[in-house]
């Protein structure tokens, strides 16, 4: 009898047959989703600005782009912590194919670049659904390892989509229409979702089961947010300093294709390439953080500061190569920035609400990247954005250190903290 139980039980105790090669296919699964995520992204500023010649445009077509994307994050936090993260995962991606095939198809029958930058808005919309819903699933998933260094790993991967993204648009561009790109977007969203398929047959991960609060109120789960961000101690100090960042980010990738093809005539190759030594420049960053222990506040610090300088080089500069620095400077330290905002976050934010809070965090994080691109759609002169960029890399560095001094105060007044 005794025998004839053991087995079973041992069985049960026994890890995943391939946990390496399960966690490589869920990694696979965000490296693709961010690599036609990133064709979309590429594709809009500089097909608008080689059609306009505006930059001005390009910046409207920017906050058109991503507006949606941003204004979301609260509904879908929200519902990741009502249904299973992984089929709200799963689900972004197959509609995100889906959209990408209606686009082309509308395109053909009709005409125009709205349906670029349309389509791009809404894939944009279940990016941001896919986005929470990993986020979510990361601290379940990797239990067993520091979250900084989880962080510092999903940032690679999306990094690497981020490399190789520019390069794969920009090689399909010198042989298809746009329109096909797009097509090409469509079949990588359903290989990202394949990947994902293939971690949870061989996962042994139990992910946390969504709570359904039966008679509550449907706004209940934005009230838990804002009443976390109100009262948790630091998160409105870190919503101001990445607010701030973001601006500065908005501001480079809403005017580097007119910056760089335009007013530093240089080719839409060209353009390509520097969109990949930035992220390039990202992956390495991301993997020294994944390597060393470095103090929290030195990551916060590096990463600002990073961020502020590559504002002021790339608005200050005359020739592209300078430019191109500070372009680099911004990319890459933005996802440190990223690091330090989300282990900041992971720790303050109670595991049951995370989904809802992070969601409400996130779009007011980010509603200052579609800023951005209105305010150079205001005030850029043809190719010309030197003046925004510098402005808005200013007011960065005043919410920044504003920030960082009433967070020294708070912490100042209640040192257990």
């Amino acid at each position: 009898m005794t025998n004839a139980a053991g087995p079973p039980a041992a069985a049960s105790s026994q890890p995943p047959r391939h946990p390496l090669f399960g966690h490589l296919a869920f990694y696979a699964s965000l490296f693709l989703s961010r690599l036609a995520d990133q064709v979309l992204l590429f594709l809009v500023p500089l097909v608008v600005f080689q059609t306009t010649h505006s930059a001005a445009w390009s910046g409207v077509a920017f906050f058109v782009e991503t507006l949606p994307r941003f204004l979301c994050f609260p509904v879908c936090g929200a519902l990741c912590d009502r249904f299973s993260p992984l089929l709200l995962l799963r689900t972004s991606q197959r509609l995100r194919g889906a959209v990408c095939l209606a686009g082309m198809a509308g395109f053909a029958a009709f005409g125009g670049l709205a349906w670029l930058v349309a389509l791009s808005a809404l894939c944009g919309i279940f990016t941001t659904q896919g986005t929470m819903a990993r986020e979510v699933m990361l601290p379940q998933i990797f239990r067993e390892q520091r979250f900084e260094k989880v962080a510092a790993q999903s940032q690679i991967a999306d990094q690497l989509g981020t490399v190789l993204g520019p390069l794969v648009a920009a090689l399909l561009l010198n042989h298809w229409h746009w329109a096909w790109v797009v097509a090409a977007c469509a079949l990588v969203f359903v290989a990202a979702d394949a990947c994902l398929a293939v971690w949870r047959r061989i996962s042994t991960v139990v992910l946390a089961a969504p709570q359904h609060l039966l008679g509550s109120h449907w706004l209940q789960p934005y009230r838990t947010g804002l009443q976390h961000v109100r009262r948790l101690p630091g998160l409105k100090q870190l919503i101001v300093i990445t607010s701030g960042v973001n601006l500065v980010l908005g501001t480079t990738l809403a005017t580097s294709a007119a910056m760089l093809t335009g007013w530093h005539h240089r080719s839409s190759d060209d353009y390509a390439l520097l969109q990949t030594v930035g992220a390039v420049v990202t992956v390495v960053i991301l993997v020294v953080l994944a390597r060393v222990r470095m103090p929290l506040f030195v990551i916060g610090v590096l990463a600002c500061g990073g961020v502020f300088l590559g504002g002021l080089i790339s608005a200050m500069s005359p020739g592209p190569w300078g430019y191109a620095l500070g372009f680099m400077l911004v990319v890459g330290f933005d996802k440190m920035v990223n690091v330090f905002i989300r282990t900041h976050r992971a720790r303050m934010i109670p595991a049951a609400d995370l989904g809802k809070t992070t969601g409400i965090i996130a779009m007011l994080n980010n509603l200052s990247q579609p800023l951005a691109g209105l305010l150079v759609g205001a005030y850029a002169t043809g190719a010309d954005s030197r003046g925004v960029i510098l402005v808005l890399t200013l007011g960065m560095g005043l919410m920044v250190v504003a920030a960082a001094w009433s967070w020294r105060r708070m912490l100042a007044s209640a040192p257990g903290l």
